[in-house]
């Protein structure tokens, strides 16, 4: 009886020192341009947080989270066979007028493109979207 008690106590234990681990990060977006507030560091991580800047962790919506986390399938790759944007290393040159620039790394590299790369995927354009929401709404940035 008292092993049993031992043993809950310590099963306990683990999984409330598990709670306090900070989820991993889905990708982190740096902006760069030519326009004042160009310059940011996004890091969102797979617990629905995202940091602007260096600065505290602010809560995502779930509809921002579940984008977040397709967007990081669509970099990782969702499977060996089906490889990701990171694997095809797509470094997108801007054209001339280009006000945004973007590098984004994830856990299995870096992609990088402007706001009028040519050839862009579609996540491309979704990262852009996603990443002007958070840091107008949830950064509170002016862009």
């Amino acid at each position: 009886m008292r092993t049993r008690a031992v043993v809950c106590a310590l099963l306990g234990a683990i999984v409330l020192a598990g709670c306090g681990s900070p989820s991993p990060d889905l990708f982190v977006v740096e902006r760069t341009g030519a326009v004042p507030g160009a310059r940011l560091t996004l890091i969102i991580d797979d617990g629905g947080f995202v940091r602007c800047n260096g600065g505290d962790r602010q809560q995502i919506s779930s509809d921002q989270l579940i984008d977040a986390r397709e967007i990081a399938r669509a970099l990782n790759g969702a499977s060996e066979e089906e490889p990701g944007l990171v694997d095809k290393q797509l470094n997108l040159p801007p054209k001339s007028g280009s006000i945004l620039r973007y590098n984004v790394r994830s856990e299995g590299g870096t992609v990088a493109f402007a706001d009028n790369s040519a050839g862009q995927p579609q996540d491309f354009f979704r990262i852009a979207a996603l990443t002007r929401v958070l840091a107008k709404g949830e950064c509170g940035l002016q862009r």
